[in-house]
C-alpha cells in the first residue's frame, strides 16, 4: 500500500484550478434539503473567520479529498474532525469525557482523511488564535506524531483494552480543562432560563426569539412528537424503560452549530420525576455525509440518523445515554440530550501551549477512534515510525490552509457582490 501510495505522497494538494467551482459547489451542498431561509445565517457565521469558513465548508474539503489518491485503509470517519468539534459531555455513568462531539459527516472511508482535516484545522485555529507560523506548524506535526504514536501501541494491545482506552491527560491541558469546568457547570436544569418561559397556565414553553430559537405548536409539533416512539425503539431496552419515566411538555425549534445551520433541528422539552427533572431531547435532522458521493462502496445505514448514531458508537467508548434516531416526514433525524454537561473548546486559550497541548491529545483520541473502528495493525503498517507520515501530513495542512484562506477570501467576495446573501 505504501507503494501504491507513499506517505509522501500525502502532501499533496488539490490543484488550484480544480474542475469545480468552490463556491459554487459550497453554495449547492448547503442548500441541499434544508431550510433556505437560514441559510444566510449559516453563511454570516462562515464570514466571521477563515477557520470559521473552514468549519462550514466540509463538503468542499470532502471534494478535495476525493480528488488525490487515498490508502484505501478504511475506518470510521468522524468526517468533521476539527478543534471544535472536540469537546465534554456527561457518559451515560455520568463522569465528564472529553472526545469528539459532532459525527454528522460520519462514514466509512480512508483513515487519513480525518486525519488531514484535523491537521489544517490546528493551522487554522492556531492562525486565528494568534500563533506564528512556525508554531502553528509544530502544532500539527505534535497532532500527527501523537496520532501514529498512538496507533502503534494500540497496534500491540489486546483489542478490548484499546478499544476502552481512556486518555488521563485532560486536567493539565489548560483548554480541555476549560471545557470540563464549563461542563460541571452546564446542567439541563439551566437550560429552563436560556429557552423557556412559564406559560400563563403555569407550564413551561419555549420562548420565541426567532429566527434562532422559537416555539412550535400545532401540526408541527404533533409531528415532533409523534415520531418520539420510533425514537425509542432505536434504544436498548435499559434505555427505553428510562425514557419512559420522562412526558413531553413543550416542543421548540433551534438553529445550531456553523455547518448544520439549515438543517431542521426540533427541541423536546420532557419532564421526569416532576418539573424540577428536565430533559431537553435534539431531534435533529441529518443528510447524507459529504464524502457519500466520493465513497460510493461505502457501507453505510440508508436512515442518516442511524448512520450518524452508529458511527458515533464505532468511535467512541462512551457515547450519549440516549443516542438515537428517528423519521418526521420525508426527513430523517438523530436523537440526543441538548447540552446535558456539555463543554466545547474556546479558541482564546489555544494561545500559548494550549494549541500544542490540545493537539497531542487530539491525536491520541482520534487514532482510539480509528482502532476501535478500523484496523491498528493495517493503519500503524502504513504510519511506520511516523516520521515520514508527520512530515507529508503536515505540509498538506499548511497548503490546505492557506488554499482555505483564499476560498474565503473568494466566499468573502462572493457576499461583498451580492451573489451569497449572509447576515
Amino acid at each position: 500500500m505504501r507503494d501504491d501510495v507513499p506517505r509522501a505522497a500525502l502532501a499533496a494538494v488539490p490543484p488550484a484550478s480544480r474542475a469545480f467551482n468552490p463556491i459554487a459547489l459550497l453554495a449547492a451542498a448547503s442548500a441541499k434539503d434544508r431550510v433556505a431561509s437560514l441559510l444566510p445565517i449559516k453563511y454570516g457565521r462562515m464570514s466571521a473567520s477563515p477557520f470559521a469558513f473552514f468549519r462550514g465548508a466540509a463538503p468542499l474539503m470532502a471534494a478535495d479529498l476525493a480528488l488525490l489518491p487515498n490508502t484505501k485503509i478504511t475506518a470510521q470517519l468522524c468526517g468533521d474532525a476539527h478543534v471544535q468539534n472536540l469537546g465534554s459531555f456527561a457518559a451515560p455513568d455520568g463522569k465528564l469525557v472529553f472526545d469528539f462531539n459532532d459525527f454528522d459527516e460520519t462514514i466509512s472511508g480512508p483513515f487519513e482523511w480525518d486525519v488531514k482535516r484535523l491537521a489544517a484545522s490546528l493551522i487554522l485555529a492556531g492562525r486565528e488564535s494568534g500563533h506564528r507560523d512556525t508554531l502553528c506548524r509544530e502544532a500539527a506535526e505534535t497532532f500527527v506524531l501523537s496520532y501514529c504514536r498512538a496507533i502503534d501501541a494500540f497496534s500491540r494491545e489486546p483489542v478490548l483494552d484499546a478499544a476502552r482506552h481512556q486518555v488521563h491527560r485532560e486536567q493539565r491541558v489548560a483548554p480541555i480543562h476549560a471545557a470540563l469546568l464549563q461542563s460541571q457547570r452546564a446542567r439541563p436544569a439551566d437550560l429552563l432560563a436560556k429557552f423557556t418561559e412559564v406559560a400563563a397556565a403555569g407550564k413551561r414553553r419555549f420562548r420565541n426569539e426567532p429566527p434562532l430559537v422559537r416555539r412550535i405548536t400545532g401540526k408541527e409539533a404533533r409531528a415532533v412528537l409523534d415520531a418520539l416512539p420510533l425514537y425509542r425503539k432505536s434504544l436498548a431496552p435499559e434505555r427505553r424503560h428510562l425514557f419512559d419515566f420522562f412526558r413531553p411538555v413543550d416542543v421548540g425549534f433551534k438553529v445550531v452549530g456553523t455547518g448544520s445551520v439549515g438543517l431542521r433541528d426540533y427541541v423536546v422539552l420532557l419532564d421526569g420525576n416532576g418539573p424540577r427533572d428536565p430533559l431537553f431531547l435534539q431531534i435533529k435532522q441529518e443528510v447524507c455525509s459529504a464524502y457519500s458521493p466520493f465513497l460510493p462502496n461505502a457501507r453505510t445505514p440508508a436512515h442518516a440518523g442511524r448512520r450518524a448514531a452508529e458511527g458515533q458508537r464505532a468511535i467512541q467508548p462512551l457515547s450519549d445515554l440516549l443516542l438515537g434516531w428517528t423519521t418526521i416526514g420525508p426527513h430523517q433525524y438523530l436523537v440526543r440530550q441538548l447540552n446535558d454537561h456539555k463543554g466545547s473548546i474556546d479558541i482564546n486559550l489555544l494561545r500559548g501551549g494550549g494549541l500544542k497541548n490540545l493537539a497531542l491529545v487530539a491525536g491520541e483520541l482520534l487514532a482510539r477512534g480509528h482502532a476501535r473502528s478500523g484496523d491498528a495493525c493495517m493503519i500503524r503498517g502504513y504510519c511506520g515510525s511516523g516520521e515520514k507520515m508527520t512530515r507529508a501530513v503536515t505540509d498538506f495542512a499548511v497548503a490546505y490552509a492557506d488554499q482555505t484562506d483564499a476560498d474565503f477570501a473568494s466566499f468573502i467576495a462572493a457576499i461583498k457582490a451580492g451573489k451569497i446573501k449572509a447576515v
